[in-house]
């Protein structure tokens, strides 16, 4: 363990020599006055919001486009274009009253019209959009997206400003998934005009438009000075794209970018320097980081062995020394700013008990096969718990994929273990429980333990049904206490997220969920 802990210290220390050969190899670039200077690690792959499904694409159009609501700090439900919505007291039906003056960048005011146009295209089969699954709840969208009928039954114009939802069933996260992108509203007649080209030329609400985009290089977006909710302070936002972190460390360090995040092997090297600890902006992720087990066959059918390899690793070691605290341990699935029941209580660091029933279960000397991908970190990560395990005599073999081939290999069930994280789409428990670990979700869906237990699916689907919170909650907390009994999963960390900008800049904040953040706050 010691001797892993400072072989990481020295690959920092390199890391600061290799940036300081970056500072002296790169130089200072005119920057535009006014505006902000972002970095995305990949280009976008669209800005279409029935087509978005990466944190990218879903960051940058959430400065350009509105839902019907939206979160606020904390998390909470609150207006966007609607002003106030009504619910039903079964669940099922929801009536949304629109802001009269919220207008697209075209210059059109937005209409009870434009949702109902919207979330039908999204949900239309011709568009074949990957996030059809936020709005099929809604009554009619099966028939509607197998082409059976011309419109979505549960979508009604009652007038100009006024929509009626109705859902098949009560859906208790339903408000949070109208927050997220695929929610969005577009107009009809910039989308028809454009075709396919809307992807790159975006017409939105939002409080910015997109004016330039060069691919695999740099997106400019400009301030939407008639934003209904209040104009941005900058003029504008300016995205480099920068997929190495290296290079980004450098170019932060010139003055080419305003707000960096901090690489995990630059951590310590800011948090300890006078000049920027101040500068630094943190943010408990809703995520949760985890060691996953194949529980379809052997050897981890057996939840005996399961809890053994989870009572062999020092959690806690781990996340204070390795991961030099950047996170709070896990109690379960459900990450801790989400849960609002008692947290249950996982498996503890007993590694003479771990043994013991390895030997017991047949497994001592034994190899089973770890897969993760080729990240630096992922890869320090695993060796640690590959010695944490071969002390307790369970050997095992590493294997590094790069992310698609590693992907394919959990959908598949290729993996006896496996290292990986979770992030929230939205902020609701149901995030956590339902694709993960309900039975239907075997694979691709997001439950790549393969783990089944019918009781949990019962639970999980009440939770889902349920229309009070304390009802979806109780439903939730017993769901999750079975899942950390059975221990599909070895429960590691909530991430917690750090960023480094610039003294000139102002007002600066993180959020938990991406779409929280519209651009309009920060300052210089």
């Amino acid at each position: 363990m010691e001797l892993k802990l400072c072989k990481y210290i020295l690959v920092s220390i390199c890391v600061i020599s290799v940036t300081a050969l970056f500072l002296t190899s790169c130089s200072r670039e005119e920057k535009s006055d006014g505006y902000i200077y972002y970095r995305l690690g990949t280009n976008p792959t669209s800005l279409d919001p029935a087509l978005i499904v990466d944190v990218t694409g879903g960051s940058i159009s959430a400065k350009l486009f509105n839902g019907l609501v939206k979160l606020d700090n904390d998390l909470k439900i609150i207006p966007d274009i609607a002003e106030s919505w009504d619910m039903d007291d079964k669940g099922l039906t929801y009536i949304f009253y629109l802001k009269k003056g919220a207008r697209f960048s075209n210059g059109r005011e937005v209409t009870a019209h434009d949702f109902k146009y919207s979330f039908e295209r999204l949900l239309s089969p011709g568009k074949r959009s990957p996030n059809t699954w936020v709005l099929d709840k809604i009554s009619g969208a099966k028939s509607f997206m197998e082409d059976k009928c011309d419109e979505v039954s549960g979508l009604e114009v009652i007038d100009r400003y006024t929509l009626k939802i109705t859902l098949e069933a009560p859906f208790s996260p339903f408000l949070n998934l109208l927050t997220m992108t695929a929610a969005y509203v577009v107009p009809e007649e910039e989308v028809e005009k454009m075709g396919d080209d809307f992807s790159f030329r975006p017409v939105g609400t939002g409080p910015f438009v997109l004016t330039a985009w060069d691919h695999n290089s740099r997106l400019t977006l400009a301030r939407n000075d008639d934003y209904f909710d209040g104009k941005a302070h900058v003029k504008g936002i300016i995205y480099r794209i920068i997929p190495e972190e290296l290079t980004a460390v450098a170019e932060f360090e010139l003055g080419n970018l305003d707000v960096v995040t901090i690489p995990s092997y630059e951590y310590a090297r800011y948090r300890n320097s006078p000049r920027w600890e101040d500068y630094i902006s943190s943010v408990e992720g809703i995520n949760t980081y985890y060691l996953g087990f194949n529980c379809s066959r052997p050897p981890f059918d057996n939840i005996r062995l399961r809890r053994a390899v989870a009572s062999s690793i020092d959690r806690e070691k781990i996340l204070n020394t390795f991961y030099e605290s950047r996170g709070r341990i896990a109690g379960g699935p459900v990450p801790d700013v989400l849960r609002t029941w008692k947290s249950p209580v996982p498996v503890e660091y007993d590694p003479e008990k771990a043994a013991k029933a390895i030997e017991e279960e047949g497994m001592r000397g034994r190899s089973v096969r770890f897969y993760i991908t080729a990240d630096r970190e992922i890869v320090d990560i695993a060796e640690i718990i590959q010695s944490y395990l071969k002390r307790v005599g369970l050997r095992a073999e590493i294997i590094q994929l790069e992310w698609s081939a590693y992907k394919e290999a959990l959908n598949k069930g290729e993996a006896d273990m496996f290292w990986i994280s979770w992030w929230a789409d939205y902020p609701d428990p149901e995030n956590f429980l339902f694709p993960l670990f309900h039975s239907r979700n075997h694979g691709a869906g997001g439950n790549r333990s393969w783990y089944t237990n019918h009781e949990v699916d019962t639970l999980i689907e009440a939770g889902q049904k349920a229309v009070s919170v304390g009802e979806r909650d109780r439903y939730y907390m017993e769901a999750e206490s079975i899942i950390v009994q059975e221990s599909p999963w070895v429960f590691f960390w909530h991430k917690t997220d750090y960023t480094l900008r610039r003294p000139s800049v102002k007002n600066y904040k993180m959020y938990a969920i991406y779409t929280r953040d519209k651009g309009v706050e920060v300052s210089f």
